[in-house]
């Protein structure tokens, strides 16, 4: 007689969001649960930034959302967090998902960091305007493995 195996049911996925004035980096949990760059949103209105958001969270079967919160340095809450917060806000009201905010302290010069690691040093043009349709998506990497390793460690 042969085992079948458990199937276990599928990992909740979390969208994370970096957000700045002109773009919004988007990164998803995968299946196994795992933080993966997805797009960048480049910035119009809030109204056509919501409609984007939300074919991303319907196409990916999107459960909560993490927003980096960009607090000074000494733990503060300035404009930019505001604004963070703000955002995180609307997407309660607009999606009625769980949104939580996730310090993102330093998490673009992370990305610039990586992104060096793996590019080395010699840019053009080009690879300057490549970079900064990526830099947005690593930075939300970054802040979403942060979230999850948070839960997980929450979790034990």
């Amino acid at each position: 007689m042969m085992d079948t195996p458990e199937i276990s049911p599928p990992v909740a996925r979390i969208v994370a969001f970096d957000v700045g004035d002109k773009r919004i980096g988007v990164a998803v949990s995968d299946a196994l649960g795992n933080a993966q760059p997805l797009l960048t949103i480049f910035r119009k209105t809030p109204k056509a930034d919501l409609k984007s958001i939300g074919r991303i969270l319907r196409k990916h079967e999107v459960a909560e959302a993490v927003v980096g919160h960009p607090l000074n340095m000494s733990g503060e809450v300035g404009s930019r967090a505001r604004k963070a917060q703000e955002f995180a806000e609307q997407l309660r009201a607009e999606f009625g998902i769980p949104v939580h905010l996730v310090d993102e302290r330093l998490t673009t010069w992370e990305a610039h960091q990586l992104l060096d690691e793996t590019a080395g040093r010699r840019r053009t043009v080009a690879d300057r305007r490549e970079r900064s349709r990526v830099i947005d998506q690593v930075a939300a990497v970054l802040i979403l493995e942060s979230f999850l390793a948070a839960r997980a460690k929450d979790s034990c």
